[in-house]
C-alpha cells in the first residue's frame, strides 16, 4: 500500500513538473516577470543569478552568398572597433535565348550606350557618404554551378582586367529611392553606372548570332562576366545590398536603328540579364581588423572577457560557460533566460547610430568533436512546415532603456527547458557560442525523449540578416554595468 501511494505522489510530480515546463516555453522572449512566469515571492518562487564567462573569438565558418540572396556592395573604412570591410560583386549575363541578335537592320546600327543596372536593396552603415564604383570585365569565367565563399580571400578564378569598362561612378546612396522613367521603363531603387561606348558597340554590333550570341556557352568564352569593386578609400563607410536575381538588375544596351524598307529610325534597348539557372554569382567580402578595438580581444583559445564583439558573418562570435549549472539541484524551472546587453559607446555614438547591431543572434552549442554547430537542447526547436521557434526562443534583437540611456540593444533567449533537464535528468551543461549567422547550417536533435534524431537545418538572410549587415558589442560576464547573465526563476520541490 505504501509503495502505491509513493508511486502515485511520483506520478501527480512528474504531471506538475511537465505543465510546468510545458508553460514556459509559451512566453516569448522578453524581460523576465510576466504572463505565466509566477512572481518572485521568496516563499513559493525565487530567483537566481548565475555569472557567465565569455569571450570573443574569430569566426572562420564558410559563409555563402546564394543566387536569390542580396549581395552586399561597398566599404566601411571608418569603424574603429571592428575595422574595415570591403564587399565586391562578381557576375554573368545572358540573353534571353540563343542564337540572339539585336533587333532591326545590322546596316544601320547606331550605338547609344551601355548602361549596367543594379537593383538596391537598401544599406548599412552612413548613407551621407559618398559610394564610388568601378565597372570591369571578368577575365577568367565563373562557376555557375559552384557557390563562392564570400569569406575566401583568395578565390583564384575571380580575375578581372584591370581596365575599368567606363568611369567611376559616384553613388548618392540617399538618392536611390527615385524613380527613373524613360521610354523603355518606370522604376525605383536602381545603381545605374553608364560604361564606354567600345564596350557598347562589342556587345550591340561586333558579338551577333554567328559568333559570340550562338549560344550560351560561346558566349561565355567572348566574355566571362562583369565584377564591380569599390574605391575602399575614405570618405565611404556604406555598404548596398544589390539583388542579381531581380529583374531591375540588367546590362542595359541601348541603340536606334532603320528597320528593313523603313525611313523612319528607332530607339531600341536590349537587356542582358543575370539567369538564376545558368549564370554565376560571387560576392567576395574581406574584413580588415588591422588596428581596431576587436583585435586585442579575439582570442583561438576560451578566455575570461568583460566586453564581447559580435559581427554579421563573414565576422566574429562568442564563446559563453556557464559554471556550476550542471551541479545545480533539482527544482521547478519556471524561466531560465539569457540576456546579453550592447555596451554604447560613448566616445562614437552617431557612428553607433550608423553602424547598427545585428537584427538576429543565434544561440548554439558547438561540437568540438564533430566540429559543427547544435541548437539548445528542447528549447530551439524546428518544425518542417513553419521553421524555427525564434519567437519563443528568442534572438530577435529588442531595445531598452537601462544605466541612463534611452536606447540599448538587448537579446534574450529562453532556455527554460534545457535547464529542466539539466537539473531533472542530468542532461549535460554544455558551452554555448552566439554569432550572427546569415546562411548557416545547424545540427538538430529533437525535443526529449526523441533527441537521437538529428538532421542539418538552415538559417537564411530572410530569418536571420543579410551578409555583413550588423556589429554589437555587448557586455561580457564580468562587465559592471551591462553584464551578461543567467537568470532562473524557479520552485523548490
Amino acid at each position: 500500500m505504501d509503495s502505491f501511494f509513493t508511486m502515485r505522489r511520483i506520478l501527480v510530480l512528474a504531471i506538475v513538473m511537465l505543465v510546468f515546463s510545458q508553460s514556459c516555453t509559451r512566453v516569448s522572449t522578453t524581460d523576465i516577470g510576466s504572463g505565466l512566469i509566477p512572481a518572485v515571492d521568496g516563499v513559493n518562487t525565487f530567483d537566481t543569478t548565475f555569472s557567465v564567462i565569455t569571450d570573443s573569438y574569430e569566426d572562420f565558418d564558410t559563409v555563402r552568398v546564394y543566387k536569390s540572396d542580396n549581395h552586399v556592395l561597398g566599404a566601411i573604412t571608418n569603424d574603429p572597433i571592428f575595422g574595415k570591410t570591403t564587399g565586391k560583386l562578381f557576375f554573368q549575363v545572358s540573353a534571353g535565348s540563343y542564337p540572339f541578335a539585336t533587333q532591326g537592320s545590322r546596316d544601320s546600327i547606331k550605338i547609344d550606350s551601355a548602361v549596367l543596372i543594379l537593383s538596391y536593396h537598401g544599406s548599412y552603415g552612413d548613407s551621407t557618404q559618398p559610394l564610388k564604383l568601378n565597372v570591369y570585365e571578368m577575365k577568367t569565367q565563373m562557376d555557375p554551378f559552384l557557390s563562392y565563399p564570400a569569406n575566401y580571400p583568395t578565390v583564384s578564378p575571380l580575375v578581372y582586367y584591370p581596365t575599368p569598362l567606363g568611369p567611376t561612378k559616384t553613388v548618392d546612396v540617399r538618392r536611390l529611392g527615385d524613380s527613373v522613367i524613360n521610354r523603355f521603363e518606370a522604376a525605383t531603387s536602381q545603381i545605374r553606372i553608364k560604361l564606354n561606348s567600345s564596350f557598347a558597340k562589342r556587345m550591340i554590333l561586333d558579338y551577333d548570332s554567328s559568333n559570340a550570341y550562338k549560344s550560351d556557352s560561346l558566349f561565355l568564352t567572348y566574355f566571362a562576366g562583369l565584377a564591380v569593386i569599390p574605391d575602399a578609400i575614405a570618405p565611404t563607410n556604406v555598404l548596398v545590398n544589390i539583388n542579381l536575381a531581380d529583374t531591375n538588375t540588367k546590362l542595359a544596351l541601348y541603340y536606334n536603328t532603320a528597320t528593313t524598307g523603313a525611313t523612319v529610325r528607332d530607339t531600341l534597348v536590349t537587356y542582358l540579364k543575370f539567369n538564376s539557372s545558368t549564370s554565376a554569382n560571387a560576392n567576395i567580402i574581406l574584413r580588415d581588423r588591422t588596428g581596431s578595438e576587436v583585435v586585442k580581444h579575439l582570442s583561438p583559445t576560451p578566455k575570461s572577457d568583460s566586453l564581447l564583439y559580435i559581427q554579421s558573418q563573414p565576422g566574429t562570435g562568442v564563446r559563453i560557460r556557464v559554471p556550476g549549472l550542471q551541479n545545480l539541484t533539482n527544482r521547478i524551472i519556471h524561466r531560465a533566460e539569457l540576456i546579453a546587453e550592447q555596451v554604447p559607446d560613448d566616445a562614437r555614438l552617431v557612428l553607433e547610430s550608423q553602424l547598427t547591431p545585428p537584427r538576429y543572434l543565434l544561440l548554439s552549442m558547438y561540437d568540438s568533436l564533430n566540429m559543427h554547430k547544435r541548437n539548445i537542447p528542447n528549447d530551439y526547436v524546428y518544425d518542417m512546415t513553419n521553421g524555427p521557434n525564434i519567437t519563443d526562443f528568442g534572438g530577435f534583437i529588442g531595445y531598452k532603456s537601462i544605466m541612463g540611456y534611452d536606447r540599448v540593444g538587448a537579446y534574450w533567449f529562453n532556455v527554460s527547458r534545457y535547464v529542466q533537464g539539466i537539473v531533472t535528468r542530468k542532461d549535460t551543461a554544455f558551452n554555448m557560442i552566439l554569432t550572427a549567422p546569415s546562411n548557416d547550417s545547424l545540427y538538430y536533435s529533437n525535443v526529449y525523449p526523441n533527441q537521437a534524431y538529428k538532421q542539418i537545418t538552415y538559417v537564411s538572410p530572410g530569418t536571420a540578416n543579410d551578409v555583413a549587415n550588423g556589429r554589437v558589442r555587448l557586455g561580457g560576464g564580468t562587465h559592471t554595468r551591462f553584464r551578461m547573465r543567467l537568470r532562473i526563476v524557479y520552485s523548490k520541490i
